[in-house]
């Protein structure tokens, strides 16, 4: 037996290329095809396929509306499976996209997903409870992860993230001190602590504290 798949994508060249991958991809149907986010909603709940296929920015608003949708089946149709396409690789989207957990999600590039093998191990791998993610996606994840764990900024508590990124926007330790209610001898413990974490001990404080923003800044960028 066929899986059905409805396929969402607004760019029509795209769609109709992408239909031409799943025409050639042996043991799956093409139940349905639309362009926004409405449709596929509609026409999952018309057509009940087991897999959608979906790119993530689409109509009304082209930011992320193939996360949404996902987030919606996982609550209303849970047994259908999604595979999303991105254009671009975001971090962010990758961890919206599988917050409620990764059975029957799978996460392509939409470089790699004209593979129909590559297409087509995501498809099994959703309708079968599994997930899957773009290599390319895993690689750069963990860069990601090891670029954060090495910055100076990793051993931070949260409170004194909080303080640096106030001291970045200009903020002196009064104003610290009453966006986070606490006393200013507090807010300079706090910055004592960031300065000698960052490993700035011995310039005077205001250079210290422009050169901890500028660490802050730099690795925001």
């Amino acid at each position: 037996m066929s899986i059905r798949l409805v396929l969402a994508e607004d760019s029509f060249i795209v769609r109709r290329g992408l239909t031409a991958v799943i025409d050639a991809t042996p043991g799956v149907e093409l139940a349905g095809s639309c362009g926004d986010l409405d449709s596929l909603l509609r026409q999952v709940e018309a057509v009940k396929p087991d897999v959608v296929l979906t790119d993530i920015r689409m109509p009304p608003t082209n930011t992320d509306e193939g996360i949404r949708a996902a987030a919606s089946l996982r609550r209303t149709q849970p047994y259908v499976g999604v595979v999303v396409l991105s254009q671009h690789l975001d971090a962010q989207y990758v961890l919206s996209f599988f917050r409620d957990g990764t059975a029957g999600r799978a996460y392509l590039l939409k470089e790699n997903v004209y593979d129909p093998d590559q297409l087509l191990a995501a498809v099994h791998a959703v309708v079968t409870g599994g997930s899957m993610i773009d290599p390319q996606v895993t690689g750069a994840l963990v860069q990601g992860r090891l670029r954060m764990e090495a910055s100076p900024l990793a051993g931070l508590t949260r409170r004194e993230l909080e303080a640096l990124s106030c001291m970045a926007q200009g903020l002196d330790n009064k104003a610290i001190a009453d966006a986070f209610s606490l006393s200013v001898r507090g807010v300079e413990r706090h910055i004592n602590s960031i300065f000698s974490k960052l490993g700035l001990r011995e310039a005077q404080d205001v250079h210290r504290r422009v050169k901890a923003v500028l660490l802050y800044l730099a690795e925001r960028d």
